[in-house]
């Protein structure tokens, strides 16, 4: 991972351009959902508390950068938790649903794809036991009131068991890339790495102290927006001092209060894990899928290879990752923290709305706000970090920016 930051001596800008589009994809995971409701996992908060302050040799940020990028740990376990505040209303079951686009059980999927189960880590406070041993061996396990769910990647197999319907997925790693792709970040390395993409020049990044985390000392990176108008407050990274491995990552909103996302280890521990922690068979009379035998049109986050397809744009600079990366037409408006993501959907009407929307534009307004400009009239879905302007003729902006800024940036596309 090239480092790409400042401390108070040294300016971001100095970095080379080879990671600009990867910088720029960093910034949007879970952009929009279908009915315009924005979330994001871009980080992640630390729901533990410092049990004091340890005294480390001076870091400049370049070089505690530099020392994550070096980190090559290949063999943990142990125990992180998360707590996610994106200030999303309650929608049960359908939020992970509209999140994912994964098809459940009648829909010929299963409860069981990791694509699916992982987007739960988008709300709520969720408890992960983690272990690795080298590249081909790793599981994760999410647990449940009176029930687990767990992946287990073991050399080309790669499982999911939920415990609570007694299913099974199958897969093998190299049939699996576009899971690769949808899955959300599930530790604090993932986030960070995912974090420290997003950093340019008009980021700042010092180095903030030391903390104890998971019994481990740590240094602090602190990343913040330059600009003003991010919803961004500020991420903070708590490096390990010996390994270089993240055990912690903290986002803030601009708008102060809770944080976005709590998580971090509470326990971890860099000895090699047992080889029986990787094996997996079926449990007796659990439901078996396989995902050869999924039709493609029905995989968690993977489009049907038909032609009718949409049709899907060259990358470039421009391409935003996750949900957006591709769409024909996409175009980014403004720059590092206050970029926004413009697309055309093709479509007018924008949100249904009054009786014509029926119960369901009810829902939808009571979701949102409605604004108007030169534009025109739209909808504005927002969270605590994300927010998406949806227009009446069918225009999408969506940033972590504030509302004014989507309108703005609404008007001058005008």
């Amino acid at each position: 991972m090239a480092p790409y930051a400042s401390d108070d001596s040294t300016t971001a800008g100095e970095a080379d351009e080879r990671g600009s589009g990867r910088r720029k994809a960093a910034r949007y995971v879970v952009p929009v959902t279908v009915v315009g409701v924005a979330a994001a996992m871009i980080g992640l908060v630390p729901a533990l508390a410092d049990s004091g302050d340890p005294d480390l040799p001076k870091i400049t940020a370049q070089q505690l950068i530099e020392k994550i990028g070096k980190s090559d740990v290949q063999q943990l376990s142990g125990t992180v938790k998360i707590s996610t505040d994106l200030g999303l209303p309650d929608l049960g079951g359908l939020q992970s649903s509209l999140m994912s686009g994964a098809a459940g059980p009648d829909q010929g999927g299963s409860s069981a794809d990791p694509t699916a189960k992982l987007t739960e880590l988008a709300s709520g406070t969720h408890i992960l036991r983690v272990a690795a041993d080298g590249p081909d061996r790793q599981k994760l396990s999410l647990l449940e009131n009176a029930a687990e769910y767990s992946i287990v990647h073991n050399g080309k197999d790669v499982w999911g068991y939920d415990s609570k319907s007694n299913e099974v997925y199958h897969g093998t790693a190299s049939d699996s890339p576009e899971h690769e792709k949808t899955q959300p970040p599930a530790t604090p390395k993932d986030f960070a790495e995912e974090a420290l993409k997003a950093v340019d020049d008009t980021t700042s990044v010092t180095v903030d102290g030391t903390a104890r985390v998971a019994d481990r000392d740590a240094y602090k990176l602190l990343i913040k927006p330059k600009q003003s108008g991010s919803t961004v407050g500020a991420v903070t990274v708590a490096v390990d001092a010996k390994t270089g491995m993240p055990l912690k990552f903290t986002l803030t909103p601009a708008s102060g209060g809770a944080a976005v996302v709590d998580a971090g280890f509470t326990q971890v521990s860099f000895a090699k894990p047992a080889a029986s922690t990787f094996d997996f068979t079926p449990p007796k009379g659990a439901k078996v899928t396989e995902e050869k035998d999924v039709p493609a049109d029905v995989r968690a986050g993977a489009p049907a290879k038909t032609d009718k397809a949409p049709k899907r744009a060259a990358k470039s600079e421009e391409d935003l990752g996750g949900g957006l990366e591709g769409l024909d037409g996409m175009k980014t408006i403004g720059e590092g923290w206050n970029a926004i993501a413009a697309f055309d959907t093709g479509g007018e009407g924008g949100v249904p709305s009054g009786e014509a929307g029926g119960d369901l534009g009810g829902f939808v307004n009571s979701l949102g706000d409605k604004v108007t400009g030169k534009f025109g009239s739209g909808t504005v879905f927002s969270t605590r970090l994300v927010n998406a302007l949806i227009t009446d003729d069918g225009k999408v902006y969506v940033g972590m920016v504030t509302k004014d800024a989507l309108v703005k940036a609404a008007d001058a596309g005008k």
